[in-house]
């Protein structure tokens, strides 16, 4: 139901836009959120936007780099991240948190449904 994309290499200080696009069911709703995972390591939270995109939430590591928005009537949930580093790499996830909670929240057990992921790749 959510699907992730827009991954790829690039290059430290390069830019990437992904892009979670929902089927089967609308999600406009609830609370989105993008977390990530790097070989080795666990899931964590990157960014989550409230269900009317008026609030956004951004991990300290990403803060002033990404940046996560809404489009409702399309059903898609996008991450744009400048200034890439090596340090984000991974496998990025989109997922919703289905309590219909009024504010973005970073605690991953919050998200129910999540989608397959996509890897970026960025080389120094």
């Amino acid at each position: 139901q959510l699907q992730a994309s827009g991954g790829g290499l690039v290059q430290a200080g390069g830019s990437l836009r992904l892009s979670c696009t929902a089927s089967g069911r609308t999600f406009s709703n609830y609370v989105m959120g993008w977390f990530r995972q790097a070989p080795g390591k666990e899931r964590e939270f990157v960014a989550a936007i409230s269900w009317s995109g008026g609030v956004t939430y951004s991990a300290g590591s990403v803060k002033g780099r990404f940046t996560i928005s809404r489009d409702n009537a399309k059903n898609t949930v996008d991450l744009q991240m400048n200034s890439l580093k090596p340090e984000d790499t991974a496998v990025y996830y989109c997922a919703a948190d289905l309590s219909r909670a009024t504010r973005p929240r970073p605690d991953i057990s919050l998200y129910d449904c999540w989608g397959q992921g996509t890897l970026v790749t960025v080389s120094s």
